[in-house]
């Protein structure tokens, strides 16, 4: 038998004006009897509406970000928006924190986690995304979880149980459900942004599996924020090579809005605002919400951007959210391999 390593660090962050309420309400937490603080009643529904939120704002974003692309090259508009994103949670790391300095030795560790899990998979997630519908983009990206948990095992920062192994097969049928249902298999097209979409999925779930230990030595503010800095330059040389393609003529208000929004709230608050949730909720709650993402996102293509809902699509994601659901089941009992 072998023994469960221990799981990730839970995360740690200020909160933001959201998060303080939740953390900070005027009802008091009960101290429990080893001293540690019960999170009331009217706390913990405050996060909950906070969880769902942020879980909206997520759903919106690749809404917005679908239709922003029509009018800015994507990874134009993922620096921009990135860059922008940047700018704001330094001063907010600074205005939180009193410091926005790294130490040199994780200088390149997180370094290499943003040009991963911000530069290398922006610059394949955003031009997929003009490829493929928003639909599909959020429903493949629901898949993420089951790659962390496999890249995590690989590096033995996890173990895989047989739960966790059947839960993977199932997810990973459904994102082969959603790919066939909707544009079918190949390498250029609607397919091929399906599976480049997949493949940042993979980018994400290094910067998830690799980042924990760093994660363990400074807040997921701290982290995050450098990480996104870092990611802007991974995306600075293909954005150099669109730009010419950018007409600002097509720029207005509306885009502008667009910028704005996917900088200031998916991208900065929502992160900073759902760790401030985790403290309330836990971890394992809180992930429990992250399956409301695809069904937003689902909804608002077909309603903003007309996209049109498939049959075989929304099984395909009911089977991810199936296998992620199952591989949780094998996470605190069953035999590990």
């Amino acid at each position: 038998m072998k023994r469960e390593r221990a799981p990730f660090p839970e995360p740690r962050s200020e909160p933001l004006a959201v998060g303080a309420e939740i953390l900070a309400g005027p009802e008091k937490a009960t101290p429990t009897m080893v001293g540690r603080a019960i999170p009331t009643a009217r706390a913990r529904h405050l996060a909950e509406i906070a969880v769902v939120l942020v879980m909206f704002t997520w759903g919106a974003n690749v809404v917005a970000v679908k239709a922003a692309i029509a009018d800015v090259p994507p990874i134009v508009f993922a620096f921009a928006r990135f860059g922008t994103a940047f700018l704001v949670m330094m001063a907010f790391l600074r205005w939180r924190e009193g410091s926005v300095s790294l130490p040199r030795r994780d200088v390149v560790p997180i370094a290499l986690l943003g040009l991963a899990g911000f530069g290398l998979y922006q610059d394949l997630w955003a031009s997929a995304l003009g490829q493929t519908t928003a639909s599909n983009s959020a429903l493949l990206t629901a898949a993420t979880p089951i790659s962390t948990m496999l890249i995590a095992a690989a590096v033995g920062s996890d173990t895989l149980s047989r739960a966790k192994l059947v839960g993977a097969a199932i997810s990973l049928s459904g994102v082969v459900a959603v790919i066939g249902a909707t544009h079918g298999f190949g390498f250029a097209g609607a397919s091929g942004g399906d599976l480049m979409t997949f493949v940042a999925t993979v980018c994400w779930a290094c910067y998830v599996a690799f980042g924990a230990p760093v994660l363990r030595r400074h807040s997921p503010l701290r982290t995050a924020t450098w990480a996104i800095g870092f990611g802007c330059l991974g995306m600075l040389p293909l954005a150099l090579m669109e730009f010419p393609q950018f007409d600002p003529s097509h720029v207005g208000l509306g885009t502008l809005g667009l910028l704005a929004y996917c900088a200031l709230l998916p991208a900065a608050a929502a992160n900073v605002v759902i760790f401030a949730a985790i403290k309330v909720l836990g971890p394992t709650r809180v992930m429990l919400f992250q399956f409301l993402v695809p069904a937003f996102a689902v909804v608002l293509a077909a309603a903003f951007l007309g996209e049109a809902i498939v049959v075989g699509q929304i099984l395909g994601g009911v089977i991810i959210v199936a296998g992620i659901l199952a591989s949780r089941m094998g996470s605190s009992q069953g035999r590990r391999i």
